[in-house]
């Protein structure tokens, strides 16, 4: 057993110093000091008020939504409609929340987006209504 009387409530590191904490108005005064000069590279147009407007950049991805995107955000949508969220569609006698979420997306009325990630760390964020949806259940009943 270990001795009680010198056991070190710093975990044992003895040659470290401690960092002093930095003063909260003194950090953020020189962040935005150097921030002031440089531009932010996704600001890089004005529109005509004068605002700046972000750059689109060449998306790498695809362009349509993968079965497994799909599953997510029915899922998703279709729980936050079982707990009572506002519905974005006109229902006509539907109750069941997954139709109702099926309704929204075929609408394209889900306000989600859906970030994927690339292997380097990046990631491209796709706003449902961007995105090319295949209904495979049309594909196997005959639909349009």
């Amino acid at each position: 057993m270990a001795d009680d009387g010198d056991f070190d409530m710093d975990g044992g590191y003895e040659d470290e110093p401690q960092e002093p904490e930095p003063d909260e108005g003194a950090e953020e005064e020189a962040d935005n000091e150097n921030n002031e000069d440089t531009a932010d590279p996704l600001l890089a147009e004005t529109d005509e008020k004068g605002e700046d407007v972000p750059k689109e950049r060449a998306r790498k991805t695809s362009k349509y939504m993968t079965k497994y995107e799909r599953a997510r955000i029915l899922g998703t949508r279709a729980l936050q409609i079982s707990m009572n969220a506002p519905v974005m569609v006109e229902l006509e006698g539907e109750t069941d929340p997954l139709e109702i979420a099926m309704k929204e997306l075929r609408e394209r009325k889900i306000p989600f987006t859906i970030r994927r990630y690339l292997p380097d760390g990046s990631y491209e964020d796709w706003g449902v209504d961007e995105l090319i949806v295949e209904d495979s259940w049309k594909r196997q009943v005959g639909g349009d």
